[in-house]
């Protein structure tokens, strides 16, 4: 079942989310994904997390992310 694209306000919730993440590392992909894990899953990632995010949401994120810096 198709979601539809995600909204503008989520999408720049969590690229502002995501920049929780530069202290452990200054990583955009890394932490956009931990970013958007945890709005999909309710936690962040353990180290061997395989569940899938979102890549249109993910995707979106990191763009807005970029466009932040």
């Amino acid at each position: 079942m198709d979601q539809g694209p995600p909204s503008l306000e989520l999408v720049q919730e969590l690229a502002q989310a995501s920049r929780e993440f530069d202290g452990t590392g200054a990583d955009p992909e890394r932490n956009c994904w931990m970013a958007v894990h945890r709005h999909v899953h309710g936690v962040l990632p353990s180290e061997y997390d395989i569940r899938e995010v979102p890549e249109e949401l993910y995707l979106a994120v990191l763009d807005a992310r970029r466009a932040l810096s």
